[in-house]
């Protein structure tokens, strides 16, 4: 008698996005639309938190090698193999009083386009349009599009070339995410109290130029 295994949830969704007939960065709004009922298994969180519990040690090293602090949450890889067009992440918020002034709750872009889905807590989520310098390519100013309260459940995604910001977070609030690889080299935020605007570029790709700085 034939034994059926089980398949995770993170397995299916990648079985689903490698079997793409096309290159997923070129059409994320069909991602959206697998991922969205995906994002919807009422037992996701739970899913999730098997998963964690079974990962093997060289698993759990792999999880921690790729994973990094910034300033208002911890980045959780906890899937991105060579050959995929995509990467699985948790984003884990620290409590408010532990932000730090910078990316998250700045006015933003990415270099990959992304589809998210709360696990637990929520956020506002405010949506931007953003004018750009031509030359610079910096954001000279921003105007608000739209402000959500978003609570466990809630899904969307994002493409690289929209602005959002997330100026608050509630307690113990953790969101998954897929993301595609990058589809430009770097992104740009902007603080809109001081009206100044950063580029932000990887640091694997400042390694070329190292040398020529010592």
């Amino acid at each position: 008698m034939a034994v059926l295994t089980r398949l995770s949830p993170l397995t299916k969704l990648s079985e689903q996005l490698r079997a793409a007939a096309f290159p997923l960065a070129e059409d994320w709004l069909t991602v959206q639309e697998w991922f969205t009922p995906w994002a919807a298994q009422p037992d996701l969180r739970e899913e999730l938190r098997d998963h964690l519990r079974r990962l093997g040690p060289d698993e759990a090293a792999a999880v921690r090698a790729g994973s990094r602090e910034t300033t208002t949450h911890f980045a959780w890889r906890l899937q991105d193999c060579p050959g995929d067009q995509f990467s699985f992440w948790l984003h884990e918020y620290k409590p408010l009083r532990d932000w730090r002034h910078g990316y998250a709750d700045s006015v933003h872009n990415h270099r990959y386009h992304f589809c998210t889905t709360i696990l637990r807590g929520g956020y506002v989520h405010e949506r931007y349009d953003a004018r750009l310098d031509p030359r610079t390519g910096l954001i000279t100013s921003t105007r608000l599009n739209r402000r959500n309260t978003c609570g466990a459940g809630a899904s969307g995604a994002l493409l690289a070339d929209q602005f959002h910001r997330i100026p608050s977070a509630g307690e113990n609030t953790m969101t998954f995410l897929v993301k595609s690889r990058a589809v430009t080299d770097s992104s740009v935020s902007y603080d809109p109290a001081t009206g100044i605007s950063h580029r932000h570029l990887p640091i694997e790709l400042r390694l070329e130029d190292l040398a020529d700085r010592i």
